[in-house]
């Protein structure tokens, strides 16, 4: 994963760029502490009994029952289709639907039921109830696999297993909060590989897109980040940010550039600064800034580590911007805010 710079243009022309913090490691004496010998032990196998994670293993059918329709369904890179509902952001999940079975659901909306875990709950209550792993077993199709967790990943996100179910918490490391929840069952984990892995057999992962099926990914990709951004922004009492599409193909067109050209930068060699952007491409604005991010899972994975990054975090929950550009280009990721003339 690449999360690199973030960069701020103000209505004077004024650029600053901050190189983004290393990711703490704070959190790692409170964690040794709770836990003692616990993190070489074997997480707890109780699998969830309520709450959305129940829905992992269910079919359509089942989902749509409990849920009804979503209000858009996404592309993803691993198989299966993300049913989204997001009529309303403290309800806001994505569930992952492959063959009529559901295999992942991602949570963030404040008002899901993530249990036995709660959003927004402390870190320290987490380590304290369960058995965090530095490593994770699994045996699938006749091969093994084993998760590797480093300190980072401990204290930021780490991956538990509940029965059969393995779940993803995404912390906050800012306020030591739980910021959301992804449920997975054993093959999108593998397909997925957010850990240093280790393997004995086959080595399974996604099928090549086709030109088409990328298209789809992306777009639907820049929606969801469009919908955690606003959600995380409206957790700290920040306006939600509007869409704006002229703002987005500039932010679609740098992260093209960025693949094409190998070049991992806020400066284009071919098309310039982000004002250079903005201003080529007509868009009316008073100041504007960009987050950048490459080779993340996802969507969700992307916000949640701009969200983990000083300057990103900055940009991310501004009260200046008004609207938001995202543009995503196979796994690099580009947004791009600002604030409109007349606002």
């Amino acid at each position: 994963m690449t999360i690199g710079f973030y960069v701020s243009i103000n209505e004077n022309g004024d650029n600053e760029v901050l190189l983004t913090d290393e990711p703490t490691l704070e959190m790692n004496k409170l964690l040794y502490q709770n836990q003692g010998n616990g993190l070489q032990e074997e997480p707890s196998t109780e699998p969830p009994n309520s709450g959305i994670g129940l829905l992992i293993g269910k079919d359509l059918a089942y989902l749509k029952g409990t849920l009804g329709e979503p209000q858009r369904i996404d592309e993803s890179l691993y198989g299966y289709q993300w049913y989204i509902y997001n009529t309303d952001y403290a309800r806001y999940v994505q569930v992952g639907v492959e063959n009529n079975k559901i295999v992942t659901v991602y949570a963030i909306g404040e008002n899901v039921d993530v249990s036995p875990f709660k959003l927004g709950q402390p870190i320290e209550e987490i380590f304290n109830s369960h058995l965090i792993a530095t490593n994770i077993d699994i045996e699938f199709k006749g091969n093994t696999y084993r998760f590797e967790l480093n300190d980072t990943d401990l204290n930021i996100r780490p991956l538990i297993k509940l029965g059969d179910v393995y779940v993803q918490l995404h912390i906050d490391k800012f306020t030591g909060s739980l910021s959301s929840v992804r449920f997975l069952n054993d093959e999108i984990l593998i397909k997925q590989r957010p850990y240093e892995l280790v393997y004995s057999g086959e080595l399974i992962g996604p099928a090549e897109p086709s030109e088409e099926m990328w298209n789809l990914i992306e777009e639907g990709t820049a929606k969801e980040i469009l919908d955690i951004t606003n959600i995380m922004r409206l957790r700290h009492n920040v306006k939600t940010l509007i869409w704006d599409e002229g703002t987005s193909e500039v932010a679609y067109g740098h992260s093209k550039d960025m693949s094409d050209s190998d070049d991992f930068s806020h400066t284009s060699k071919k098309f310039g600064s982000l004002s250079d952007r903005l201003e080529a491409a007509n868009v009316d604005y008073k100041s504007a800034s960009e987050n950048i991010a490459a080779n993340y899972t996802d969507g969700p994975a992307v916000a949640e580590g701009w969200l983990n990054s000083k300057g990103h975090r900055e940009s991310l929950l501004n009260e200046e911007f008004t609207h938001l550009g995202v543009g995503v280009y196979q796994k690099y990721y580009t947004q791009n805010f600002i604030r409109k003339s007349d606002d």
